[in-house]
Parts: structure tokens; C-alpha cells; sequence
């Protein structure tokens, strides 16, 4: 561990927490990413304005801490592209299998004590694990 930021860790899950708090309190919804980013891609969405409006305000954070930084988070694929669209394509299946996201289940479900949202994040999280094991231990690649 030597990158261990243990203050900007604690801001950031901070923030994520009360953005995800501040939009079950106004809206009543969950902060899960896969659900309000397919409520602004298809059509006929009645709630598409917040839906943006918290994309524009990912992507803004993303911009600031860029701008505050003086310079891009330093970003290594262990992957290539090819890749990295497929596993794009698995977590997209995942997040439909599952009903939601990590950050839907991990961090607003299992705030609101939901089973399902516990019984999905044991999921991702030993999938991780087991993933992680093989790529490293099995199969020999840098995971």
C-alpha cells in the first residue's frame, strides 16, 4: 500500500455519502450510477433533469480535481483496449443481472439495511476476489 491516503480517502467517502444521502432526501431515489445513467440514455425518462444534472456533476468533480491537481490522475490498463471493452460489456451485464451497481448496492443499499443489496455485495465482492486470485495466482498475469 503505498499510495494509503487515509484524510482524502475519508473526504472523498464524505462526499460520496452525502451526495448519495442528499439524493434519497430530494429525490427519493438511490445513487446507484447504472440506474441514473440508463434513466438519461433511454427515451421517456419523466425524471431525466436531475438524472443529468447529477452526470454533469460526476463529470464536473472529475474536471476539478484535474484542475486542483495541475494534472490528470496517473492512470495504468493493465489491459488493452480490447479488453477493457469487454470487461466494460461484463460489468454492463452485471449491473442488469444484479439490479443495480456497486455503488447502488454497496454504498445506498446497505445503508438502508437491504438484504438484497448485502447478498449482491458479498457477490461482487468475493467475484473480485476469486478474480483477483486467478488472474495473480493461477493463471500468472498482474491484476
Amino acid at each position: 500500500m503505498e499510495n494509503f491516503t487515509p484524510i482524502s480517502a475519508l473526504i472523498g467517502g464524505l462526499l460520496i455519502g452525502g451526495a448519495a444521502t442528499l439524493t434519497l432526501w430530494a429525490n427519493g431515489r438511490i445513487a446507484g450510477i447504472s440506474g441514473i445513467l440508463s434513466g438519461v440514455i433511454v427515451p421517456g425518462s419523466s425524471d431525466r433533469i436531475w438524472r443529468i444534472l447529477f452526470v454533469i456533476g460526476m463529470l464536473t468533480g472529475a474536471v476539478a480535481y484535474v484542475v486542483t491537481r495541475g494534472e490528470p490522475a496517473e492512470l495504468e490498463l493493465q489491459v488493452g483496449p480490447v479488453g477493457a471493452i469487454i470487461a466494460g460489456l461484463l460489468v454492463g451485464f452485471g449491473t442488469r443481472l444484479g439490479s443495480g451497481c456497486t455503488s447502488g448496492h454497496g454504498i445506498c443499499g446497505l445503508a438502508r439495511f437491504s438484504r438484497r443489496s448485502f447478498t449482491a455485495t458479498l457477490l461482487f465482492m468475493a467475484t473480485a476476489i476469486v478474480t483477483v486470485f486467478v488472474i495473480r495466482h493461477v493463471i500468472g498475469g498482474a491484476a
